[in-house]
C-alpha cells in the first residue's frame, strides 16, 4: 500500500472540507457578531426600563444577565448549526446528558455559587449598600453577581465572598432598620451614691446629639465587679448615618464628663500579681548544681 498516496489525499479531502465550510464559518462570525449587538443593546434597554422602576439594583443587575444569557445562548446554538453540518439541538443535548455526571462533579461549587446569587438577588433583605457581618468580616455590600459579593470592609478592604457562603452561614444585617442599640459598661465606686450616679448618666446620654431621641435610654446597676458596681448603659442611634463608633465615643465622653463635674470615681481595676517572683541567677546556677 501506497501509505503516502494515502496521507496525501486525506489532507487534501479535509483541506477541500476546509475550503467547503468556510461561507458556513463566515455567516457563524457574522451571526456571533450580530449576537454581541444584541445583547448589548438589549441590556441598555432593560437597564432603561428597570432605572425607571423601583427595583432593587440587585435584581436590576440578575435581570440583565439573564437576558444577556438567554441571547448568547441562542447566537451560540445559530452558530454552531450554521457552522457544523448535521449538529442539532438535540445532539448537543443527548452529548450533555452523556457528561453530565463528570460535568456536575467538575463545576459543583460553581453551579452552587450560581444558584446562591440567584436566590440571594431574589429575596428581600441584603440589599446593596447594607453594613453586613459574617463569618467574622464586617463591610459594605458594593456589589453582587451571580458567583459571588463584594463587601468593603470599614478598613477599606474589599473581601470577594462566594455566594455560598452567605446563603449558607447567619448574616448579621447591621442597617435593616434606620436605627441600632449600643451599649456601653460604665463603672463607678463602690462608695458612690448609686441612684445619683445613674441619674447623672441619664443626663449625661440627654446631652448626645446622635441619640434618637424617641427612644428610650436604659441606665441599669447590672453587676458588682472587682473594683466598681457596673452600669450597663444602652441607647439608639442611626444606623445609616453616621459610624457608630463615633456615637459610642461621644457617649464615653459625656458620661466620663458629668461623673467628673459630680466628683463621682471610676475606679481602675483591681490587679493581682499571679506571677512569682523571679528567681536570682546565684538561685539558678544553685538548683543546677543539685
Amino acid at each position: 500500500m501506497n501509505y503516502v498516496e494515502i496521507l496525501e489525499n486525506q489532507i487534501v479531502s479535509m483541506w477541500e472540507g476546509f475550503i467547503a465550510i468556510l461561507p458556513n464559518l463566515a455567516i457563524a462570525l457574522l451571526v456571533m457578531f450580530v449576537t454581541w449587538l444584541v445583547a448589548k443593546f438589549a441590556v441598555r434597554i432593560v437597564d432603561r426600563l428597570a432605572g425607571k422602576s423601583t427595583m432593587r439594583e440587585d435584581l436590576r443587575q440578575l435581570l440583565e444577565t439573564v437576558v444577556r444569557l438567554a441571547i448568547w445562548l441562542a447566537g451560540i446554538m445559530l452558530a454552531l448549526i450554521i457552522a457544523i453540518p448535521g449538529f442539532t439541538p438535540t445532539g448537543l443535548i443527548a452529548g450533555l446528558g452523556i457528561g453530565a455526571l463528570a460535568i456536575g462533579f467538575a463545576f459543583q461549587d460553581i453551579f452552587e455559587n450560581f444558584l446562591a446569587g440567584v436566590l440571594i438577588m431574589l429575596r428581600e433583605k441584603m440589599r446593596i449598600g447594607d453594613l453586613i457581618e459574617v463569618e467574622g468580616v464586617l463591610g459594605k455590600v458594593e456589589k453582587i453577581t451571580l458567583r459571588e459579593t463584594y463587601v468593603r470592609q470599614l478598613s477599606n478592604e474589599l473581601t470577594i465572598m462566594p455566594n455560598s457562603m452567605l446563603f449558607k452561614n447567619a448574616v448579621k444585617i447591621l442597617t435593616d432598620d434606620t436605627v441600632r442599640r449600643n451599649e456601653v459598661i460604665v463603672g463607678v465606686a463602690y462608695d458612690t451614691d448609686l441612684e445619683l450616679a445613674q441619674k447623672t448618666i441619664e443626663e449625661a446620654m440627654g446631652t448626645v446629639d446622635a441619640i434618637v431621641k424617641d427612644r428610650p435610654v436604659v441606665v441599669y446597676a447590672q453587676e458588682f465587679g472587682g473594683s466598681s458596681i457596673d452600669f450597663l448603659v444602652q441607647w439608639y442611634a442611626q444606623s445609616a448615618s453616621r459610624d457608630l463608633r463615633q456615637t459610642k465615643s461621644e457617649a464615653i465622653k459625656a458620661i466620663k464628663k458629668a461623673l467628673d463635674a459630680k466628683g463621682i470615681d471610676i475606679p481602675f481595676p483591681i490587679q493581682t500579681n499571679y506571677f512569682p517572683e523571679p528567681l536570682r541567677i546565684e538561685q539558678v546556677a544553685g538548683a543546677a548544681a543539685d
